[in-house]
């Protein structure tokens, strides 16, 4: 019986690691192709494929150019300008949003929870035309405010993780600050926001991959050549005749590698955060 159910078993292994490794080769294939002509000047990447290696691994003409002529350093600050004070008024309202859907029955809580699920499922460019009249009616046209504001709403993933971390937190604590005289907000201040730490890392690597790979909103609301961010830094390198396919690649890896790192280093912190959140 055990030989048996041993072979019926290798089929389905095999199976199985057939899947995860095409599936890693999927991933790893972009990469790899983008390290291969990064390397390569514009003659060599005319007379070779692109899945050809370079004649050296030592010509770092590109990512020289890369450099000079997207200003990455500028864009690289207003990038970090942007997710520094969006991140920031993202968590603060984030969490007093969720404290007082946790925390407190009203009348309209059930309407503001199901807008709140409603807005996922509008596509975002059916209400650029509302929003771009708002930005232009406050003055944050072609400013590194404009996105600043749009990143500061809450979206559903966000206000679920702290609403399951909210739920764990006993209301006994609250009713106890309230005895010593606490006032709602002190409660939030000194017992909720420093409880909900663990969600709040979450949250924070979650959306500064989302801004950081945002092209859209960058693109459309600050056209200037002096606030370009990360993503739309690119568009130096492409026009309607011709693409630099080599220089591209290189400015591509060199964005990619911040966030890469970011990623690479918090990733247990993002997957605690949502498990936990799960299972609280």
């Amino acid at each position: 019986m055990g030989r048996l159910s041993l072979k019926r078993n290798v089929p389905a292994s095999i199976l199985k690691h057939a899947i995860l490794l095409t599936t890693v080769l999927a991933i790893f294939f972009p990469p790899y192709i983008l390290v291969l002509n990064a390397f390569k000047s514009s003659a060599e990447f005319a007379q070779t494929s692109v899945f050809k290696l370079p004649e050296s691994f030592l010509h770092f003409d590109n990512f020289i150019s890369v450099m000079h002529r997207a200003h990455l350093d500028r864009a690289f600050g207003n990038t970090f300008f942007i997710i520094v004070l969006s991140i920031a008024g993202n968590v603060l309202l984030g969490t007093m949003v969720a404290y007082v859907l946790g925390r407190f029955t009203f009348p309209l809580k059930k309407t503001v929870m199901g807008v709140y699920i409603a807005v996922q499922f509008i596509p975002t460019i059916t209400t650029q035309i509302a929003t771009f009249t708002v930005i232009q009616h406050l003055h944050l046209y072609n400013t590194l405010f404009a996105p600043v504001v749009l990143y500061l709403g809450t979206d559903v993933l966000q206000l679920f993780i702290y609403l399951q971390f909210i739920n764990s937190i006993p209301k006994d604590l609250d009713e106890a600050a309230m005895v010593e005289g606490a006032s709602l907000f002190k409660i939030y201040h000194s017992i909720i926001f420093p409880l909900l730490a663990p969600a709040t890392a979450t949250v924070v690597i979650i959306k500064t991959i989302g801004i950081y790979n945002d092209m859209f909103i960058p693109y459309l609301y600050m056209p200037a050549q002096h606030l370009a961010v990360v993503s739309t830094s690119l568009m130096n390198f492409s026009s309607e005749r011709s693409t630099e396919w080599e220089v591209m690649s290189a400015a591509i890896l060199l964005i990619m590698i911040p966030i890469v790192a970011l990623y690479l280093f918090f990733q247990k912190y993002v997957f605690a955060g949502i498990v936990n959140g799960a299972v609280k």
